[in-house]
């Protein structure tokens, strides 16, 4: 408990004095020295920054989209090889939510007059949702938030029309790391995860998401500013809950033996075009949450998009992504429940004009919080702003691998 104190007030200290607290002579970077030496944690290695460093505004260019999945090119599968790396922190790293969010704008009063029902239960089932985690008032008077956690991924199978390979041994080959998050009003977040001794940092200023990767360097979303996922995975009911504040309840079922309630959000036709470009096109994106019945804690949540690639002169081949989240592990903090642990199933599945073209790939993550903190002293809009670096490649929302890679087994 000291060690984590120490670490925690750490970086507070950095960021009264002014610091880059991704600094060589920040608390952070001689704890991650300290550890990795030591080799104490089960996990070889934390995050080593908190807000990119050098904040300078970018240059005032068109920007190309963020890739939230895989490209139209094969994904190679191999025992903790670099391709999985690759593949693990394109889908997992930093995936965003379906819509904008405005948390700043006043929570609507439940209403039952003239609206669906489907319209009406969905609001209930919100304002059941928000007592849970702590009350309006209390979540309305944060002004920023700070997590840290551990993380562990796995490729673990991969599929096509007459093959199937499962990963051997999961426990050698999944790959561990740690992440830390930041957000604070309006609508501002920075992350910075490390997996296998690659990073992939992202962070949105409140009008403008990207993301930076080992392997294409920085590159900035198309179409509105959307929330972080994982933020939503039990770490902040707020934007969890303006995000399906124009939901409807489409039914009950059981998650773990546990009855909820589904809400469903999908996104709107304007925000699935602001996100498309050239070739890709992206068709649909929907978000179900489920919440308990018992609790009405967010215990689950599953979201799926459906893109498309148009070849040239060929056949369309289309990516669906499917996240399936389970949240466990509530406790209070400061007087909000926070899930502080939970698991993530994920599917890739291209699907082409024939039965042979199809490819089916699994990955799983496990992640466990180890601190949450609130209102964090000195944290300023500087912290947000994206780097002057970025280099504004055509992409598409799909997989950020070279088309040079190709598929390999483990057997």
């Amino acid at each position: 408990m000291e060690k984590k104190q120490g670490l925690f007030w750490g970086l507070k200290e950095d960021l009264m004095r002014g610091m880059s607290p991704a600094s060589s002579s920040s608390p952070m970077s001689s704890l991650l020295q300290r550890k990795k030496k030591e080799d104490v944690l089960p996990l070889e290695l934390f995050v080593g920054g908190i807000c990119p460093s050098t904040p300078v505004r970018p240059p005032l260019e068109a920007m190309s989209p963020l890739r939230e999945g895989p490209e139209e090119t094969e994904c190679s599968f191999g025992v903790s090889s670099s391709s999985d790396l690759r593949l693990l922190l394109s889908v997992l790293g930093a995936p965003l939510a379906p819509l904008h969010v405005t948390i700043t704008e006043p929570f609507p009063h439940l209403a039952i007059k003239d609206i669906p029902i489907e319209t009406s239960s969905a609001q209930y089932i919100l304002q059941q949702y928000i007592a849970a985690s702590g009350g309006l008032k209390i979540q309305d008077s944060i002004n920023n938030v700070y997590a840290m956690g551990k993380v562990r991924m796995i490729a673990s199978e991969f599929e096509t029309a007459n093959k199937l390979v499962r990963t051997r041994n999961p426990t050698k080959a999944a790959q561990s790391g740690g992440f830390v998050l930041w957000q604070m009003k309006p609508e501002m977040w920075y992350v910075e995860l490390s997996l296998g001794g690659s990073k992939v940092h992202a962070g949105c200023n409140g009008k403008l998401v990207w993301r930076h990767t080992p392997w294409l360097g920085p590159h900035a979303a198309k179409g509105p500013a959307r929330p972080l996922r994982r933020a939503l995975q039990g770490l902040d009911p707020r934007t969890t809950a303006s995000m399906f504040i124009n939901s409807r309840c489409v039914g009950e079922k059981k998650i773990n033996g546990e009855d909820c309630f589904i809400l469903k959000i999908c996104s709107d036709p304007s925000t699935l075009k602001a996100r498309s470009e050239g070739s890709s096109e992206i068709i649909r994106h929907v978000l179900l949450g489920h919440f308990s019945q018992k609790t009405g804690l967010l215990i689950h949540l599953e979201d799926s998009h459906l893109t498309r690639i148009q070849n040239n002169g060929g056949d369309a081949v289309y990516w669906e992504t499917t996240i399936n989240s389970f949240l466990d592990d509530y406790r209070p903090v400061e007087g909000i429940m926070i899930a502080h642990s939970g698991r993530s199933q994920v599917t890739l599945f291209k699907f082409g004009e024939t039965a042979m073209s199809h490819t089916k790939t699994r990955m799983e993550e496990a992640w466990v919080i180890e601190e949450v903190a609130f209102n964090v002293p000195g944290l300023s809009v500087d912290c947000f702003i994206p780097p002057a670096e970025l280099r504004f490649a055509s992409v598409s929302e799909t997989c950020e691998f070279s088309p040079s890679q190709k598929m390999k087994s483990d057997v």
